[in-house]
This record gives C-alpha cells, structure tokens and sequence, in this order.
C-alpha cells in the first residue's frame, strides 16, 4: 500500500481514470453505473496491490487492474448471474425454438418447447426468462420511464413480413440467410451455391 499518501486520498486522485476507462465499454450492453462500479473495485485493488518500489508509474499498474474488473462484467454475462447448467439450458432451448421455427414457420408455445426439452412448462418458463435482456428500473432525475412492449399483433405482422420478403429473394439467397440466420452457420461454414 502506498505509505505517502491515504487509501481515499489516492481513490480520490484516480477516480478519472476509472471514468475514462469505463467509459470506453459504453454502450455495449452493461449500464455505465455497473461498469463505474467494477472500475472502481479495479482502483482499490490497485491501490492495495501497488509497490512503488518497483519503479512503475502508478497508472502503468492500474490500468490492468480496473480493466480486468471491467471485462470480468462481460465475461460473467452481465449483472445477473446464472448458473452455468441454467446457460447451457438456456443455450439448448434456444436451439430447440430455432430448429422449431424453421420447421413449423411460427413461435412454439411453451408447453411444446418444454415438450421438445424434456422439461417442465414452469421450468421452461423459467429458462426463456433467462434469456431476456436485463433492463435497468433506474433513471436520471427527470427522465421519463417508459416501457414499450411489442404487441403479439405486432411480431404476427413482421414474421409476415419478413416471410414475405424472403420469398422475393432468389433461392440461392433465402439459401444463405437461412444458414446464416436460422442455422448459425459461420461464413466458413457457409456452402457454396
């Protein structure tokens, strides 16, 4: 720890450099405030951590650290964490709906998505929650708090849309968006048409 100065003082001195840096992970699907507050656990390790003695800038020691904190949010998927049997699952039932939707050109129900999983409905349930994006409740003083919510009417009308769309294409295309989109193929995998 470093003896010329406090704990606060050099928190205190640093907390730009925690901004600076979290604020190049902005936008990227974790709010700022959680990135901040990583950053800042990043700060009081590297406050704890650092020797002077060694000769370094103290920043040239920081920046890894906050960095790491920061990358460690995206790495554990966001501010919510999930088991890693609740991902895989999450991962199969996605398929599963994938795989579905190609076959019967529409959304399957939960019971037969818990049908094809092997899983019960509310188990089912459960798992497709998972799998939302979160949202943050939160908002700066004055902001209005508005939730849209897509009608069912709504993603009837684009599904028939983009159905529509599709068959305009030529074969060779609707080929490769399917691969590409429905399949998950990579542009490696992709076969030549």
């Amino acid at each position: 720890m470093l003896a010329a100065q406090s704990r606060e003082e050099k928190i205190r001195e640093n907390i730009n450099l925690v901004h600076a840096l979290a604020a190049r992970f902005k936008g990227r699907g974790i709010e700022y405030d959680d990135l901040f507050q990583a950053g800042c656990i990043g700060l009081i390790k590297s406050i704890d951590g650092f020797d002077a003695s060694r000769g370094f800038a103290f920043s040239t020691y920081a920046v890894p650290v906050i960095l790491g904190e920061i990358k460690g949010l995206f790495r554990a998927g966001g501010a919510i964490k999930l088991s890693r049997s609740m991902k895989e699952k999450g991962v199969l039932a996605l398929k599963k709906r994938e795989s579905f939707m190609l076959e019967h050109d529409r959304e399957p129900t939960v019971g037969e998505l818990a049908e094809l999983l092997g899983f019960s409905q509310a188990e089912t349930a459960e798992i497709l929650s998972c799998n939302l994006p979160v949202m943050s409740l939160t908002t700066e003083q004055g902001e209005e708090f508005d939730v849209s919510v897509e009608s069912h009417a709504e993603k009837i009308e684009e599904s028939i849309a983009l159905s529509q769309a599709l068959q305009s294409l030529p074969k060779e295309e609707r080929e490769l968006i399917r691969f590409r989109y429905y399949k998950e193929y990579t542009q490696a995998k992709l076969p030549r048409f």
